[in-house]
């Protein structure tokens, strides 16, 4: 995150901090990889929030801000173990395109990486 507050380019990247009731409950970035490629980072919702759409609405928000921004795909990594997410990104249009096994946090897990075309004409993004 370091990297994305020295470098922020408001017209390619952007963040979202969702409240309730005066209090943060979420948020997300979108965050430049490349001229045509966003990718949406760090995507959270806090426990007594869950449920309630809040990390759909973020997420659409992403998708629509990187189309209005020009880019021509998003992608997004992952756990496989975050369901709830992976949920969200399955219904927004991500597909999954990359699964790796590895060992963090002292578990082993398996990190993913998601796509999502932002073309209009929905021709795939290279």
């Amino acid at each position: 995150m370091a990297h994305f507050i020295k470098e922020y380019d408001p017209k390619r990247e952007r963040c979202w901090i969702a409240e309730k009731d005066g209090a943060m409950v979420g948020g997300v970035f979108v965050a430049k990889a490349s001229d045509e490629v966003a990718k949406l980072r760090l995507l959270h919702v806090e426990p007594e929030a869950r449920g309630l759409g809040i990390g759909k609405r973020l997420v659409e928000e992403c998708i629509r801000f990187a189309r209005q921004a020009g880019y021509k795909k998003m992608t997004l990594w992952t756990q496989s173990i975050l369901t709830a997410a992976r949920h969200i990104y399955e219904q927004a249009g991500f597909r999954l395109v990359h699964e790796e096994k590895h060992h963090s946090f002292g578990k082993d897990l398996v990190s993913e990486t998601w796509e999502m075309d932002l073309r209009p004409d929905g021709a795939r993004a290279e």
